[in-house]
Protein backbone atom coordinates (compact mmCIF):
# COMPACT_ATOMS: atom_id res chain seq x y z
CA UNK A 1 0.00 0.00 0.00
CA UNK A 2 1.12 3.67 -0.75
CA UNK A 3 1.51 6.44 1.58
CA UNK A 4 -1.46 7.74 -0.43
CA UNK A 5 -3.76 5.21 -0.47
CA UNK A 6 -3.23 4.88 3.14
CA UNK A 7 -3.79 8.50 3.70
CA UNK A 8 -6.97 8.31 1.44
CA UNK A 9 -7.64 5.25 3.56
CA UNK A 10 -7.32 6.86 6.38
CA UNK A 11 -9.18 9.77 5.51
CA UNK A 12 -12.42 8.11 4.31
CA UNK A 13 -12.16 6.29 7.35
CA UNK A 14 -12.21 10.04 9.42
CA UNK A 15 -14.80 11.11 7.78
CA UNK A 16 -17.10 7.96 8.46
CA UNK A 17 -16.06 7.97 12.14
CA UNK A 18 -17.08 11.53 12.39
CA UNK A 19 -20.47 10.87 11.24
CA UNK A 20 -21.55 8.07 13.68
CA UNK A 21 -20.25 9.95 16.58
CA UNK A 22 -21.93 13.18 15.37
CA UNK A 23 -25.01 11.10 15.20
CA UNK A 24 -24.63 9.66 18.08
CA UNK A 25 -24.42 13.07 19.82
CA UNK A 26 -27.50 13.88 17.88
CA UNK A 27 -29.20 10.99 19.43
CA UNK A 28 -28.36 12.24 22.53
CA UNK A 29 -31.32 14.33 24.95
CA UNK A 30 -30.32 17.69 24.77
CA UNK A 31 -31.88 19.25 27.57
CA UNK A 32 -31.19 15.71 29.87
CA UNK A 33 -27.41 16.01 28.93
CA UNK A 34 -26.78 20.08 28.29
CA UNK A 35 -22.95 20.08 30.03
CA UNK A 36 -21.89 16.81 28.25
CA UNK A 37 -23.18 17.77 25.12
CA UNK A 38 -21.84 21.16 25.30
CA UNK A 39 -18.46 19.77 26.10
CA UNK A 40 -18.25 17.30 23.01
CA UNK A 41 -19.47 20.10 20.83
CA UNK A 42 -16.67 22.00 21.92
CA UNK A 43 -13.89 19.54 21.62
CA UNK A 44 -15.04 18.56 18.23
CA UNK A 45 -15.83 22.38 17.59
CA UNK A 46 -11.65 22.65 17.95
CA UNK A 47 -10.83 19.58 15.84
CA UNK A 48 -12.85 21.31 13.09
CA UNK A 49 -11.04 24.55 13.57
CA UNK A 50 -7.32 22.66 13.38
CA UNK A 51 -8.73 20.81 9.92
CA UNK A 52 -9.61 24.31 8.58
CA UNK A 53 -6.36 25.50 9.80
CA UNK A 54 -3.91 22.86 8.47
CA UNK A 55 -6.49 23.12 5.22
CA UNK A 56 -5.47 26.65 4.66
CA UNK A 57 -1.52 25.45 4.92
CA UNK A 58 -1.78 22.91 2.58
CA UNK A 59 -4.08 25.36 0.37
CA UNK A 60 -1.42 27.72 0.81
CA UNK A 61 -3.77 30.27 1.99
CA UNK A 62 -4.59 32.36 5.32
CA UNK A 63 -6.99 30.55 7.54
CA UNK A 64 -8.29 33.76 9.90
CA UNK A 65 -8.29 31.78 13.19
CA UNK A 66 -6.20 33.55 16.24
CA UNK A 67 -6.84 30.05 18.37
CA UNK A 68 -7.55 26.44 17.79
CA UNK A 69 -11.03 26.96 18.58
CA UNK A 70 -14.20 30.03 18.22
CA UNK A 71 -15.09 31.78 21.08
CA UNK A 72 -18.59 31.04 20.11
CA UNK A 73 -20.45 27.01 20.01
CA UNK A 74 -21.84 26.22 17.21
CA UNK A 75 -24.84 24.23 17.24
CA UNK A 76 -24.66 20.49 16.85
CA UNK A 77 -26.64 20.46 13.40
CA UNK A 78 -24.05 23.73 12.33
CA UNK A 79 -21.36 21.56 13.38
CA UNK A 80 -22.03 18.42 11.88
CA UNK A 81 -22.34 19.78 8.43
CA UNK A 82 -19.31 21.46 8.43
CA UNK A 83 -17.14 18.87 9.38
CA UNK A 84 -18.91 16.53 6.77
CA UNK A 85 -17.73 19.67 4.12
CA UNK A 86 -14.93 19.75 5.59
CA UNK A 87 -14.22 15.82 5.44
CA UNK A 88 -15.16 15.66 1.60
CA UNK A 89 -12.43 18.30 0.94
CA UNK A 90 -9.94 16.30 2.95
CA UNK A 91 -11.16 13.04 0.68
CA UNK A 92 -11.10 14.98 -2.35
CA UNK A 93 -7.60 16.55 -1.70
CA UNK A 94 -5.67 13.41 -0.67
CA UNK A 95 -7.20 12.31 -3.74
CA UNK A 96 -5.92 14.84 -5.84
CA UNK A 97 -2.59 14.57 -4.87
CA UNK A 98 0.52 13.57 -6.92
CA UNK A 99 2.73 11.20 -5.05
CA UNK A 100 5.86 13.31 -5.33
CA UNK A 101 3.55 16.35 -3.53
CA UNK A 102 3.54 14.07 -0.38
CA UNK A 103 6.97 14.94 0.12
CA UNK A 104 6.94 19.13 -0.04
CA UNK A 105 7.58 20.67 2.63
CA UNK A 106 5.47 23.62 3.53
CA UNK A 107 6.44 26.51 6.07
CA UNK A 108 3.28 28.56 7.89
CA UNK A 109 2.81 29.79 10.97
CA UNK A 110 0.91 28.23 13.94
CA UNK A 111 -2.10 30.67 15.95
CA UNK A 112 0.25 31.14 18.33
CA UNK A 113 2.44 33.37 15.49
CA UNK A 114 5.20 30.47 15.65
CA UNK A 115 6.63 29.40 12.22
CA UNK A 116 6.79 25.80 11.40
CA UNK A 117 7.00 23.41 8.53
CA UNK A 118 5.87 20.32 7.57
CA UNK A 119 5.22 17.77 4.88
CA UNK A 120 2.23 17.40 3.27
CA UNK A 121 2.35 13.74 4.39
CA UNK A 122 3.10 14.66 7.88
CA UNK A 123 0.43 17.24 8.22
CA UNK A 124 -1.95 15.13 6.56
CA UNK A 125 -1.20 12.36 9.42
CA UNK A 126 -1.55 15.42 12.25
CA UNK A 127 -4.78 15.59 11.03
CA UNK A 128 -5.99 12.54 10.63
CA UNK A 129 -4.27 11.38 14.10
CA UNK A 130 -5.38 14.66 16.16
CA UNK A 131 -8.95 13.65 15.13
CA UNK A 132 -8.73 10.14 16.14
CA UNK A 133 -7.41 11.85 19.55
CA UNK A 134 -10.27 14.22 20.44
CA UNK A 135 -12.94 11.26 19.34
CA UNK A 136 -11.71 9.13 21.96
CA UNK A 137 -11.99 11.93 24.46
CA UNK A 138 -15.70 12.33 23.32
CA UNK A 139 -16.22 8.68 23.04
CA UNK A 140 -15.06 8.28 26.87
CA UNK A 141 -18.28 10.85 27.91
CA UNK A 142 -20.51 9.02 25.77
CA UNK A 143 -21.30 5.08 27.74
CA UNK A 144 -21.67 7.74 30.67
CA UNK A 145 -24.27 9.16 28.77
CA UNK A 146 -26.36 5.82 28.85
CA UNK A 147 -25.44 4.92 24.97
CA UNK A 148 -22.77 2.92 22.98
CA UNK A 149 -20.07 4.79 22.23
CA UNK A 150 -19.41 3.83 18.21
CA UNK A 151 -16.73 1.45 17.06
CA UNK A 152 -14.20 4.18 16.38
CA UNK A 153 -11.38 1.81 14.91
CA UNK A 154 -9.68 1.86 11.60
CA UNK A 155 -10.18 -1.93 11.81
CA UNK A 156 -13.73 -2.22 12.04
CA UNK A 157 -13.37 0.66 9.14
CA UNK A 158 -11.79 -1.40 6.91
CA UNK A 159 -13.61 -4.85 7.32
CA UNK A 160 -17.07 -3.05 6.95
CA UNK A 161 -16.24 -1.24 3.86
CA UNK A 162 -14.36 -4.32 2.80
CA UNK A 163 -16.05 -7.49 3.83
CA UNK A 164 -13.77 -9.90 1.84
CA UNK A 165 -10.58 -8.90 4.28
CA UNK A 166 -12.62 -11.00 6.83
CA UNK A 167 -11.91 -13.91 4.65
CA UNK A 168 -9.16 -16.26 5.41
CA UNK A 169 -6.64 -15.85 2.22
Amino acid sequence: MSTSTLLLSLFRYKARADEELLAELAALDPAAWQAQRHGAIRILNHVYVVDRIFAAHLSGRAHGYTGTNTAETPTLEALSAAIAESDRWYVDHVAALEPDALTERIAFTFTDGRGASMSREEMLAHVATHAGYHRGAVGRAVPQLSTAPPRDTYTVYLHETEPARRERG
